[in-house]
């Protein structure tokens, strides 16, 4: 089963939450906000992903602003942005799939459609 890492309150999240209902597809459901993904499971799942990090930001979340990550993520380290990531999870980028082999990050129907219907 696939783990669903969102924010409930996201619309995007919703519109991926319902997307998976309407697949009959099952996942296990993660609150992003109230359980934070740690520095470990980040580091996993951009290994997974075979993303770049910055792929993981949340660009337009307002911590991500209020921070000016945009100027300050260049000159950091990857080992620098997962500990970042891992303090707030309002800094991820979701929603978020964890499948045994595989990470998506967003919600980009055509890439869902994919690789879950076919699981």
């Amino acid at each position: 089963m696939i783990t669903f890492v969102c924010y409930p309150k996201c619309t995007t999240c919703q519109k991926a939450q319902k997307w998976l209902d309407e697949n009959r597809i099952p996942y296990a459901l993660r609150d992003i906000k109230a359980e934070n993904p740690t520095f470990e499971e980040l580091s996993a799942w951009h290994r997974t992903s075979g993303l770049p990090l910055r792929k993981f930001f949340n660009t337009s979340g307002l911590l991500y602003k209020s921070l000016e990550l945009k100027n300050k993520l260049p000159d950091m380290s990857g080992e620098e942005m997962l500990q970042l990531l891992s303090t707030d999870g309002m800094l991820v980028k979701r929603p978020l799939v964890i499948g045994e082999d595989f990470v998506l990050v967003g919600f980009k129907e055509a890439e869902w459609e994919s690789r879950l219907k076919h699981e």
